[in-house]
């Protein structure tokens, strides 16, 4: 009989166990916020201000609250509907535009292309103000479609998709796209049935990012929304928060729903964010 030879044991790097360590440390820190937001909307309201991090006697009357007592669903829905379009306009729009930037030559397209690109250095905060005027003057918040156009416009197109979806399409190699061309397809043809599909974890991770921000967009829709039944959950649930005291409670139950269109995303994409995200890596 032979005897069996032992391997020797790996000793551990201890690199590996640093790395392990931070991400462990990463996880807990990204994850606590959540875990607490979710606990804490499941106390009761003697139990809010306990340090206590778990509750002794859970309770949905939060949820029951925000869900019969609030105007929690339409802003719900308003979210869904200002973050949906737009994330639509932004993937159609910025992707024509990004294709037309990649793959025509045309004089001045380098120079709009940096005054596109320039845009991304002004904040937020200097445009609000004429945007603010913009739709006044034209009277746009006194009608239902007015109001959502309004709520949107800011949204409906993004320097940075128009950025990623030019670097994208500039990787696709033009002797497919000419071999369409001679094929006899139009140009329109070939950015919606051939660059499209090839460009589909940039599409991927641009929609998600726009949802996400829109989603998630306070700023202007507290100052351009005049009335309430076109209130976005953001601003809604701002409400919350009042002179009469924080309801903290509603306010974690709030978020927590709130939340949850943005795990599905996420749940529904991961492949394509993570594979977006890789690629943008290496084009960019």
């Amino acid at each position: 009989m032979t005897a069996a030879v032992s391997s020797p044991r790996r000793r551990a790097d201890p690199r590996t166990l640093l790395a392990y360590a931070a991400l462990t440390l990463g996880i807990v820190v990204t994850l606590f916020p959540f875990a607490w937001m979710l606990l804490t909307s499941l106390k009761s309201f003697q139990e809010l201000f306990n340090l206590a991090f778990f509750p002794a006697a859970p309770t949905l009357d939060n949820y029951r609250q925000v869900l019969t007592e609030t105007k929690f669903l339409e802003w719900f829905g308003n979210s869904l509907l200002v973050a949906g379009v737009t994330t639509v306009s932004v993937l159609f729009f910025d992707s024509l535009v990004g294709y037309t930037l990649a793959k025509f030559d045309f004089p001045g397209k380098n120079l709009i292309f940096i005054l596109i690109l320039s845009t991304l250095m002004i904040p937020t905060e200097m445009l609000v103000i004429p945007w603010f005027v913009g739709v006044t003057d034209l009277h746009l918040t006194r009608s239902v479609p007015g109001a959502y156009f309004s709520i949107m416009f800011p949204g409906l197109m993004s320097a940075f998709g128009v950025f990623l979806m030019r670097q994208f399409f500039e990787s696709l190699p033009d002797d497919l796209l000419e071999a369409a061309r001679i094929d006899g397809m139009h140009e329109f043809g070939i950015f919606w049935h051939i660059a499209l599909p090839l460009v589909r974890p940039a599409l991927a991770s641009l929609a998600i990012f726009t949802f996400l921000g829109n989603w998630n967009a306070f700023l202007w829709p507290l100052i351009v929304i005049q009335q309430p039944q076109f209130r976005t959950l953001p601003v809604g649930t701002a409400l919350f928060n009042g002179e009469a005291g924080t309801q903290w409670g509603l306010i974690m139950a709030a978020s927590s729903l709130a939340v949850i269109p943005v795990l599905l995303v996420f749940a529904l994409f991961q492949r394509q964010i993570i594979e977006g995200i890789v690629l943008t890596g290496l084009k960019g």
